[in-house]
């Protein structure tokens, strides 16, 4: 028979271990989310994407078409969330394209034309700016994901372009 303090410690060892995981990634999406078989998608077992049009976060880029040298700005804006990933891809290839610039809330992987949280508190805007590649022209959209909680995301977002307001 086991005593209960012997209960109680493997009880608290579990918790311990289960807390952290069920707070999923803090710091930002692993490298793994560009090369999921549901790309920008969490791998949140047990959950879905949320409809699209249930989102009240906006999501939008200042352009487009793009030659060598260019800077797109992305935004993301709304009420509360915890998290996101954004890609940049190809309109015409669906490849990555480009990179973002990194800064102290964000996380980018350059390898895949990506960007991803990089702080803990929740978030109701965030600025990432992507650089366009210096070998080539092309026009380039902005996909991903929000995140609000573990259990509520909305993926495959696509940002919606808007001229910028002077």
């Amino acid at each position: 028979m086991v005593s209960v303090s012997a209960s109680l410690l493997l009880l608290a060892s579990a918790v311990a271990v289960i807390l952290p995981a069920g707070e999923g990634f803090p710091d930002g999406a692993p490298i793994e989310a560009c090369i999921l078989p549901n790309p920008n998608r969490p791998n949140h077992p047990a959950t879905k994407t949320q409809p699209q049009s249930s989102s009240k976060h906006s999501f939008t880029a200042s352009g487009s078409r793009y030659r060598p040298g260019d800077i797109i700005t992305v935004i993301i804006s709304g009420p509360p969330f915890k998290g996101f990933f954004v890609q940049g891809r190809d309109s015409h290839s669906n490849d990555w394209v480009g990179s973002f610039a990194e800064t102290p809330e964000t996380k980018v992987y350059p390898e895949c034309s990506a960007a991803t949280h990089n702080t803990v508190p929740p978030k109701t805007s965030v600025k990432l700016v992507w650089h366009a590649p210096r070998d080539r022209s092309g026009t380039v959209y902005f996909t991903g994901t929000i995140l609000e909680r573990y259990d509520r995301y909305w993926s495959d977002m696509v940002a919606k372009v808007v001229k910028p307001q002077f």
